[in-house]
């Protein structure tokens, strides 16, 4: 491959797995298998060796996992949450076996310890004085998500340790004294039998199941309601300890040692191995057990046990020298796909998924693999008819890997994304630069429990009692077929739920009735349109006045509303357009829904222009200063780049006015800023 096709390649491989990542440890949600991530990772790396000049910080080689979402307060770890690098095959064990004692320059056998892969998510715990203070997920690496309160609720992490002045040492070496101040790494998880009997119960409470324990472990620790993640079944191993202040370990088993002595769950598969070899035979003796283990496992990590050799060692830039994960190879089947049908997800989204002939694959008999997507059915060219392999890779949702194309006969038919919704008819969108196809209907039968959610939420007509039990109730028993049909129940109907006493119907319906006259941009965002949140949805409100003139904008009138662009106003245009949702309007309407009116904002002096601050202001606050903007229209930026237009310079202003200099952008003293306001500041002294 020559450098401007590797260049290529590179780029299209980077945009792919970072897009993976996202939905991986942000979503919760992976489009593709862990074997097919390695695959294009392994590529990428390779691609990187190949030529070192194409390496950029931003590399998915090069970190680890994804960024911290926003909802969660950020933790910097005191010490990198690496990942580690893939052998799939004896031959790539042995190998790493070969690089660790090149590296050391040394033949002898190296000991290592080996393990077994727990498919969940990684933790750092930090316990000062013997007590658990802070607990946070791996993020990109370096910083992590705090979801302290979440962990503090699962039984198999100790909340505090108690510290003795004078405790016997453990078996073997090591400390049993909980130091002042360290931290402990493992892996949080969801047994397969409580896996099971969570999804049991979702199902009865008309919730969607999970589709694998992974996935529930995820989406149970990283909850903003600690109070869910107390009720899921989580439970949590021990892997290592990544700073200790005052301890000394000499090998790895005395670290795992250490941590059950303190009253930590460390995984009882863990064994030391003398060489090479042994991790080989643990590695095949593993992989015939892992169905057999009451947790979801994806391979073995091979470890070094000595930590001066690991301290040697050392690491590259995203995964230490001295540990390997080696993955099972996934378990694939031939068949035949004899249909292929479409799924509306409970947010619009359409899925199209495969009916096959039913075939065992990893112990389990497959007869559906879910196909992501229209433009993932093209690349594979996957056929109504095809012969297909499928692979089932650490239990998650089944998955087609590839066509035999030298079984086709010709009688094959290619697959069409319908125009319309197969559940209610509704037209199906597809958004500018957007994979998936989505029904845009109100009323849809498979998104109406969301939608109902959605609307009667705090941040929209804010209904109190309509919790998601009830909404399951009213939807199973046919009461409501939309949101419009709230304000048509009556007592007599919500009596027939279960569990709903005369109180608690007369408290549904008054919140109900107090909902008919909601501000107008509540009503907008409770509409559930398409990329509209709350804020959008107040500068809607504002801009437009009525819900009359919002529903008659065009997208070139939208998109002079601050942080609407194209692609928004592209979204509320297309609601609007959409029959099913005009009869929901109506029929809100026709209960008595009428929002009260905004009042519509006045010229914005300052529109459309980014302002960037720096060094101190001497006759208002810095943020004084950026509400005043925010209310005149403009936005606050807090880099200079090239959207920025003014540079307010204070006293000890920064390297910002450098920059702003060599990008020809305007800078305004606090003065010359304070005349293009109009604004008059008194100083307090005066």
């Amino acid at each position: 491959m020559n450098r401007e096709a590797a260049r290529t390649r590179i780029e299209s491989l980077r945009t792919t797995l970072l897009h993976h990542n996202r939905r991986y440890y942000q979503m919760d949600d992976p489009e593709i298998t862990d074997a097919d991530y390695d695959l294009l990772l392994r590529e990428l790396n390779d691609l990187e060796l190949e030529f070192p000049d194409l390496i950029t910080p931003d590399s998915p080689t090069q970190r680890v996992g994804a960024p911290p979402l926003e909802k969660f307060g950020a933790v910097t770890h005191r010490t990198p949450m690496l990942s580690l690098a893939n052998a799939f095959s004896g031959e790539e064990i042995r190998e790493f076996d070969r690089r660790c004692r090149r590296f050391l320059g040394s033949d002898d056998p190296i000991h290592y310890v080996v393990e077994p892969k727990l498919d969940g998510l990684a933790v750092n715990l930090l316990y000062e004085y013997g007590r658990l203070t802070v607990g946070s997920t791996r993020g990109d690496g370096t910083v992590g998500e705090d979801v302290t309160l979440n962990l503090r609720t699962i039984p198999a992490i100790p909340l505090s340790v108690p510290r003795m002045e004078d405790p016997p040492p453990p078996p073997g070496g090591g400390m049993a004294a909980v130091p002042e101040r360290i931290e402990i790494r493992g892996e949080v998880c969801m047994e397969r039998e409580a896996f099971r009997n969570l999804n049991i119960r979702r199902t009865e409470q008309g919730a969607p199941p999970f589709a694998n324990p992974r996935n529930a472990a995820a989406g149970s620790l990283r909850q903003l309601d600690s109070r869910i993640t107390a009720r899921r079944p989580l439970t949590m191993f021990c892997y290592a300890i990544a700073t200790a202040e005052g301890v000394a370990f000499r090998t790895h088993e005395a670290v795992l040692r250490t941590l059950a002595a303190w009253g930590f769950q460390v995984n009882p598969l863990i064994r030391p191995a003398v060489d090479i070899e042994e991790c080989i035979h643990y590695y095949h003796q593993i992989g015939q057990m892992r169905d057999k283990l009451p947790y979801e496992i994806d391979g073995i990590v091979i470890k070094v046990n000595d930590l001066l050799l690991q301290e040697r060692l050392g690491a590259v830039s995203r995964s230490p020298r001295w540990a390997v994960a080696c993955k099972f190879a996934a378990v694939r089947e031939r068949t035949v796909i004899d249909d292929i049908v479409v799924q509306v997800g409970r947010t619009g989204v359409l899925t199209p998924v495969a009916v096959m002939r039913a075939v065992r694959v990893g112990g389990v008999m497959v007869s559906r693999a879910t196909l992501h997507n229209e433009d993932e059915i093209r690349k594979k060219d996957i056929r109504i008819g095809d012969t297909v392999m499928i692979q089932r890779a650490g239990d998650v949702i089944p998955e087609v890997v590839e066509v035999v194309q030298t079984a086709r006969i010709g009688s094959e038919k290619p697959f069409v994304m319908p125009e319309t919704c197969p559940e209610c008819g509704s037209r199906v969108v597809r958004m500018e630069g957007e994979v998936a196809h989505r029904c845009i209907g109100m009323a849809c039968p498979a998104q109406i429990r969301e939608h109902i959610a959605h609307f009667a939420s705090r941040g929209a007509l804010d209904i109190d009692g309509l919790g998601d039990k009830v909404v399951a109730q009213l939807v199973t028993n046919g009461l409501i077929h939309d949101p419009a049909d709230l304000f048509f129940l009556t007592k007599e109907k919500l009596l027939g739920l279960e569990r709903m006493a005369e109180k608690s119907a007369s408290n549904l319906l008054e919140a109900i009735g107090r909902a008919k006259s909601p501000p107008l941009d509540r009503l907008i965002f409770a509409l559930g349109i398409r990329h509209i949140g709350e804020q959008t949805a107040k500068r809607l409100a504002q801009a437009c006045g009525k819900l009359d003139a919002l529903m008659a904008a065009t997208s070139e009138e939208l998109q002079t509303v601050r942080d609407i662009g194209p692609e928004v106003a592209a979204s509320i245009v297309g609601f609007f357009r959409e029959a099913a949702n005009l009869q929901v309007i109506q029929k809100l309407r026709s209960a008595g829904i009428t929002p009260m009116e905004t009042a519509r904002l006045q010229a914005a002096p300052l529109a459309g222009k980014t302002f960037v601050f720096t060094g101190t202001l001497s006759r208002m606050g810095r943020n004084e200063a950026k509400a005043l903007v925010e209310s005149m229209g403009g936005a606050v930026g807090s880099a200079v780049t090239k959207t920025t237009n003014y540079v307010v310079a204070g006293e000890a202003a920064g390297s910002k006015i450098e920059k702003a200099r060599q990008q020809g952008i305007a800078i305004l003293d606090e003065a010359a800023f304070l005349a293009l306001t109009g604004i008059k500041v008194v100083p307090c002294n005066s």
